[in-house]
């Protein structure tokens, strides 16, 4: 499809020779914006209105990203009233028309982050400052969106925050201009919990390799946290580099630890990597303390899992969401996105898709692109329909709450595309917590206030 039938107004570049400064950008500031702006940051003007799509297009998270791009290119089509419309259609809401958001095309940036912080802010900064973005939506690495979530918060922009399972995300990082409809690691840990004492027992030892960033922080934390309340014990925990390539240095001293359980807090390229380099050292076939030695992956997509082919077989995880869901709006987009794609979606995909809509409908019902009337319209907001059942997005932290998937590897894929089964939709209820849990930054965390920039 042509990029002026997609309304696509450009791709940024970052990167060496791409002419955006890496270097760390200047701080936003209300008065700042204000000289050159009225009412609030990049108020659309014309018939058109701009958001800005900044995902991972290089890097160890591509995959990811690049799926998460062909989601949010969808999106815009079905707004502008092209395609079949997708989740329009199954949504709760019935205020999205096919006509834009509040009558003005929707036009769309991107961005390579590269899973890199700076590149991301860099490529936030002037999707903001050259192209009047009112939104910047997705990201694949919790680092990349704690950080862009804190330029779009001085910059008086509303973040949509993409793939991040960081618990600081909508934690101690939690901003006022920042929404997650993503799980976390807490949910994750919770989900996974009771059918990791149900089907591996009581009596385990878990080596944790993680990933060395905010996210592998707090999803080792969440998953020690659950298993060590069903009577495991943390043999040890070993922080691994992004984008390491080759684990076999981690993964070599595993056997002779005493642990039993191997737990893989990686993600993307990553996690295929450090699984297959497992099983190849022997790792699924070994035993250990009396038991068959058990690998969990506690985050998964359908994207890592074709990547690690066979070698999932059995394995345990969780998700936000999977195709191979049986409602409404599962089945809408899934066919939106097939057709256009020629495959399912994955995850990734399907979040920043839904918050693309998300964020149209909230501007559609506040009346206003201002960015703090948009929050006060998502702030407490429940909706249905998008392919996760009822679901909440809580004012005091901008976290969604719903329903999580506990997965496991399939053991006979009938295609390429089914290579994980749901074993359970762990109830929103037992992944739930209060906002100021000490894993989230306890009673000092705080959204702060809602900034409209200029």
């Amino acid at each position: 499809m042509s990029n002026s039938k997609l309304t696509r107004r450009g791709l940024l570049k970052t990167g060496a020779g791409a002419g955006l400064a890496l270097s760390a950008p200047t701080l936003f500031t209300g008065a700042s914006w204000a000289a050159s702006h009225t009412g609030f940051t990049n108020a659309p003007t014309g018939s058109t209105v701009t958001i800005g799509f900044n995902v991972p297009q290089t890097g160890p998270y591509a995959e990811e990203g690049l799926d998460e791009l062909r989601a949010q290119e969808l999106a815009v089509e079905h707004l502008n009233g092209e395609g079949d419309g997708g989740m329009l259609d199954t949504f709760s809401e019935k205020n999205l028309d096919g006509t834009g958001i509040l009558g003005k095309k929707v036009e769309f940036v991107t961005g390579d982050t590269a899973t890199k912080s700076d590149v991301a802010r860099a490529s936030a900064r002037s999707m903001i400052e050259k192209d009047g973005v009112t939104m910047i939506n997705g990201g694949s690495s919790s680092g990349v969106a704690i950080a862009v979530q804190g330029l779009c918060q001085e910059a008086g922009i509303i973040f949509m925050a993409g793939l991040t399972h960081s618990n600081d995300t909508t934690g101690k990082d939690r901003k006022a201009n920042g929404f997650r409809h993503f799980f976390n690691g807490y949910m994750s840990g919770a989900a996974l919990g009771p059918i990791l004492e149900k089907e591996l027992g009581k009596d385990r030892r878990a080596y944790h390799l993680t990933a060395d960033y905010t996210w592998g922080w707090t999803q080792e934390e969440s998953m020690i946290g659950s298993t060590e309340a069903i009577g495991w014990e943390t043999a040890n925990k070993v922080l691994t580099p992004v984008g390491a390539g080759d684990f076999s240095s981690y993964i070599t001293p595993v056997l002779q630890s005493g642990a039993d359980v191997l737990v893989l807090n990686h993600y993307g390229g990553d996690m295929v990597n450090s699984l297959t380099q497992a099983v190849q050292f022997g790792l699924r076939d070994a035993q250990a303390n009396g038991k068959d030695f058990q690998i969990v992956v506690p985050l998964y997509s359908e994207l890592m899992a074709a990547g690690a082919g066979a070698n999932i077989k059995g394995i345990l995880g969780s998700m936000n969401w999977n195709w191979q869901l049986p409602d409404e709006g599962t089945a809408a987009f899934t066919k939106s996105f097939g057709e256009k794609y020629g495959r399912p979606p994955s995850g990734s995909a399907h979040t920043c898709y839904v918050q693309t809509l998300l964020y149209a409908d909230a501007v559609t019902r506040a009346g206003s692109f201002a960015p703090c009337a948009v929050a006060e319209a998502l702030e407490g907001f429940e909706f249905d329909g998008m392919g996760n059942g009822p679901t909440l997005y809580r004012a005091e932290d901008h976290q969604c709450f719903k329903d999580v998937l506990v997965v496991r590897g399939a053991e006979n894929p009938t295609t390429e595309y089914d290579t994980l089964e749901i074993v359970e939709v762990t109830p929103v209820e037992q992944v739930t917590y209060a906002p100021d849990h000490a894993m989230f930054g306890g009673a000092e965390a705080s959204l702060g206030s809602c900034n409209n920039g200029a």
